[in-house]
């Protein structure tokens, strides 16, 4: 009589190893989904670190744009300082040089006033000393230190004026070295007021002293909003670089896990595997 082998035990043994089979499926499964999203976090960090490295530098061009726009700025109010310090030092000097002229044109009239004095007295006493001489004629009684006297006199006056024309003279000269410094001041001072007004835009000096950049077409003013603009685009920059960073970060912690799962996933593969061979 044949032996019959019961079913149940094979039965039982086959559903084992579906289950294991289903299991180790499911963790493939799982495997391969978690590679897909380390290799899609990975995809993002590797865009974001390029992405931070363009920001790096648009950051470090604007860094400099602004740190030369600051220099340009910083440099126009030093040549406007020196414009406007110059306009005022050459208006103080042409305002004392009007007033050396004018006292040297007075010197001058007082000297010709002088000199006409002089030349005045010299014709009375060389009329007096005539008058004298003709008297001593006919009069031997006539002092001769009295004529000597007028003699004398006659030529200091005439000595006066010598030693007045020749301070006339320098007088002249004086003053016309004056009119001169004066003229040469009357130029530098207008061309400090325009080179003054032309890099401001001001109407006048004297307005302009305690006000601020207003124009946007002066010189001042072109630089001035070239700073501003700068300034504008460094914090866009510098705003866009942090962000950047910040979005990179948070992307880098999210491969690190993703990165963790996956291996913890690959070992429990692993095991499930080595362990249903082993069964």
């Amino acid at each position: 009589m044949e032996t019959q082998i019961a079913p149940g035990p094979k039965l039982q043994k086959y559903g084992i190893t579906e289950k294991k089979k289903a299991e180790l499926d499911l963790l493939k499964n799982q495997v391969t989904d978690a590679a897909a999203i380390v290799q899609q976090q990975q995809t993002i960090v590797t865009s974001l670190n390029e992405k931070s490295t363009r920001y790096q530098g648009y950051l470090l061009v604007a860094e400099s744009n602004r740190s030369h726009a600051l220099s340009n700025k910083n440099l126009i109010d030093q040549v406007i300082q020196n414009a406007s310090d110059l306009a005022f030092n050459s208006n103080n000097a042409f305002s004392k040089t009007t007033i050396a002229t004018k006292d040297a044109g007075i010197v001058s009239q007082n000297i010709s006033d002088l000199i006409t004095k002089l030349i005045y007295s010299v014709e009375i006493i060389n009329k007096l000393s005539n008058l004298v001489i003709r008297k001593k004629a006919l009069n031997p009684l006539i002092s001769d230190d009295l004529i000597a006297r007028i003699g004398t006199a006659g030529t200091d006056a005439n000595n006066a004026v010598a030693l007045t024309l020749v301070a006339l003279k320098s007088t002249l000269a004086a003053e016309a070295a004056v009119l001169e410094s004066e003229a040469a001041i009357t130029l530098e001072n207008r061309q400090a007021a325009k080179l003054y007004l032309t890099l401001t835009d001001e109407k006048s000096i004297d307005a302009s002293l305690t006000s601020q950049p207003t124009s946007d077409t002066s010189i001042r003013g072109l630089l001035y909003n070239a700073y501003k603009d700068a300034q504008i685009t460094y914090e866009k920059a510098n705003n866009a670089n942090d962000e950047t960073a910040r979005q990179l970060s948070i992307a880098t912690a999210n491969l690190n896990k993703a990165q963790v799962k996956l291996q913890s996933l690959q070992s429990s593969l692993a095991a499930a595997t080595a362990a249903a061979y082993a069964s």
